[in-house]
């Protein structure tokens, strides 16, 4: 940027939210004809500049908008860990590219995240529509359900913003893992997962107690395990119980896999002594030994969802899809045990 003047910078002269800021300066709904003199005012004679002018000639040339859809995607889903959600992300992109529509990606940084700062492509109005792709913080939340461009929410929800999403049905999911144990003649059932780390994890452990719920059986506090920090980082140490259960609900794939392994270096076998499910059905359920009895999620399906509901707000911005819910399916593998005989 010229000057190195940020819209930020602009925000703070005039005390505004840099979403106005960037609002104003593309043109977008949602701010008054005065204010968004002030801001253009300001612009110019702070000498700001898009730092992108070539893409602002390019959409200003464009006969037909909403060919340009922004992902975003918080760093503490990428890497080595976040193999799912990189799935999940090419799918919507190769999908979006056979409608000839362009995909940008940006990663949130975790500085950003906390910040709430307005991403790159925003900004510089580079894009027509965003799809959030994993659990943002709320204030991050709170500021994306501020911008005027069409937004969709994969993976997650919050229900104090009216925003369209496309979720697993992680409620049931967490629900027929737990039965299935109830099935196999468990009755001391633990959970792995952090309350309030994700939407999908809330859901996963309420379907686990309506199931404990409907079976009588008894819930222990000290069986609910948390598996990462509230920023999403993964805790390295696993902590067990003096008391164990005889079977673990884990809220994914990855942490069951961490749990078994954990386990073996306590000596407990997995079925043997304790029995263990996660949720996903991705990769690291078919390379673990024993293999782990999972939900499999429907990525192409949930891929799909996401793209028809960007193809209707780009066509009309206005249009609302509400909650959309995608079913999974119980996939049965080797990491538990029936022992239904011993009661």
């Amino acid at each position: 940027m010229k000057n190195g003047v940020k819209m930020q910078d602009i925000a703070t002269k005039l005390g505004v939210s840099i979403v106005t800021v960037s609002n104003a300066l593309a043109g977008r709904d949602g701010v008054s004809a005065q204010m968004r003199q002030k801001i253009c005012e300001l612009a110019e004679e702070m000498g700001y500049k898009p730092s992108n002018t070539k893409t602002g000639a390019r959409r200003a040339a464009a006969p037909k908008i909403g060919r340009n859809v922004g992902v975003l995607t918080s760093e503490r889903f990428v890497g080595g860990r976040g193999s799912f959600y990189w799935e999940l992300t090419a799918s919507i992109s190769n999908k979006l590219a056979a409608m000839n529509v362009c995909t940008v990606y940006e990663c949130v940084t975790a500085d950003a995240e906390n910040s709430a700062s307005m991403p790159n492509m925003i900004a510089e109005s580079s894009i027509d529509c965003v799809i959030v792709i994993g659990q943002m913080k709320r204030n991050y939340v709170a500021m994306l359900s501020h911008i005027s461009l069409p937004l969709l929410f994969v993976d997650f929800y919050d229900n104090r913003y009216p925003v369209d999403s496309v979720n697993s049905d992680s409620y049931y999911g967490g629900y027929i893992l737990t039965d299935y144990l109830v099935g196999k003649g468990h009755r001391k059932i633990g959970f792995f997962g952090t309350m309030n780390a994700t939407s999908s994890i809330n859901d996963r452990f309420l379907g686990y107690i309506k199931c404990l719920m409907e079976n009588e059986l008894e819930y222990r506090k000290e069986w609910t395990i948390e598996d990462r920090l509230e920023n999403g980082t993964i805790i390295e140490k696993i902590s067990f119980p003096d008391q164990m259960p005889t079977a673990f609900v884990c809220n994914c794939d990855e942490t069951a896999f961490r749990v078994i392994s954990a386990l073996k270096s306590k000596g407990v076998r997995v079925p043997e002594d304790i029995s263990v499910v996660g949720y996903d059905n991705y990769t690291v359920a078919s390379i673990c030994i024993p293999t782990i009895t999972t939900v499999e999620v429907d990525i192409n399906k949930m891929a799909e969802e996401a793209v028809r509901i960007i193809e209707r707000k780009l066509s009309s911005p206005d249009y609302r899809e509400g909650r959309c819910i995608i079913s999974g399916r119980l996939i049965e593998k080797d990491s538990v045990l029936d022992i239904s005989g011993r009661h």
